[in-house]
């Protein structure tokens, strides 16, 4: 542990959540320009989020302790998941604590939290939302698990820092497992961020939202923490992408100022570029019927399923 490794750290953590807003605006703004509207600007969702902590906070009669905490548990549980995701630098103090299957652990922990709560005030709609959203998580985690399983076997480890250096010293070269478990994660991506065509986050219908109906009962700083959650979480599994799958412009350990410099504008370059190719899938699909979430999903863990028997069919030969 040294003094810069702490530094780094704090910066990534404070990265990860002030440019999180951010990110969320700007596939916003990329989906209003693509459909021939002006749009917000992208920096809406602070002005957003600063509204929400200006607001009164009101409570249901009937709402338990458990509705009060799962905001910030929330909150915590995934910010904590997005701090350890290397995005500019590799190092970091939390590296050696950063697991893939710890990230998928406190994912799930937060979903099975939010359901809790849509549940607790015994509304319909916390009901109905709650009940798909483990739905899409009895289907999402075994295609992520598949997918970290998949790049186990190929790296010899599940450490996100680990994996990035094996990449970037060509140890994987071009693999169609690879490319295999790329396309799964970013379909497990759209599914758990509630984005189209698995949900609509702009829209609030009752009979097709997901993740809007468990937090209708939320308000004041417990909305502003829950929206800020799912910016986070759009972040990370963007940081995610970029880390595993495109790992060019990050910073090693010993690369110095310059490298940390470069890695962050590569990591910036990066997330935006990602972010555009979101809006822009979002703007050209449709949302699906919710009867349809199983095939999406399903694809996923069968594209995870078939990167491992190509690795192993791979190593074979």
């Amino acid at each position: 542990m040294t003094l810069t490794s702490i530094l780094w750290q704090i910066m990534q953590t404070l990265i990860c959540l002030g440019a999180a807003p951010l990110v969320t605006g700007f596939v916003r703004f990329v989906k209003a320009r693509l459909n021939g509207r002006q749009g917000p600007s992208p920096l809406q969702p602070y002005r957003d989020l600063a509204r929400l902590l200006r607001k009164e906070l009101v409570l249901a009669e009937n709402a338990s302790w458990l509705f009060r905490i799962t905001p910030y548990l929330i909150f915590g549980f995934t910010w904590m998941a997005a701090s350890l995701v290397p995005s500019f630098t590799t190092n970091l103090v939390l590296i050696p604590t950063a697991d893939m299957i710890t990230l998928v652990a406190m994912l799930g922990a937060a979903r099975f939290m939010i359901a809790l709560a849509g549940l607790d005030v015994g509304t319909s709609f916390g009901g109905l939302g709650a009940s798909r959203e483990m739905m899409i998580a009895s289907l999402a985690e075994p295609a992520m698990l598949m997918t970290v399983f998949t790049l186990a076997l190929l790296t010899g480890t599940t450490s996100p820092a680990r994996i990035v250096d094996f990449v970037l010293a060509g140890g994987v070269g071009l693999q169609v497992s690879m490319g295999l478990a790329l396309v799964a994660m970013i379909l497990v991506a759209i599914a758990e961020n509630g984005r189209i065509p698995i949900d609509n986050p702009a829209t609030h219908l009752e009979l097709t939202m997901v993740h809007e109906a468990m937090v209708l009962e939320y308000s004041g700083r417990h909305l502003a923490l829950i929206e800020a959650a799912a910016m986070v979480r759009l972040m990370l599994y963007i940081s995610l992408i970029s880390c595993i799958f495109m790992p060019w412009g990050i910073s090693q350990s010993g690369k110095g100022l310059e490298g940390l410099v470069i890695g962050l504008f590569a990591y910036g370059f990066k997330v935006m570029t990602l972010a555009a190719l979101l809006g822009l899938f979002e703007t050209v699909i449709a949302k699906m019927r919710v009867f349809r979430y199983a095939d999406f999903l399903g694809g996923a863990l069968l594209l995870s399923l078939l990167a491992t028997l190509v690795l192993y069919v791979s190593e074979a030969v």
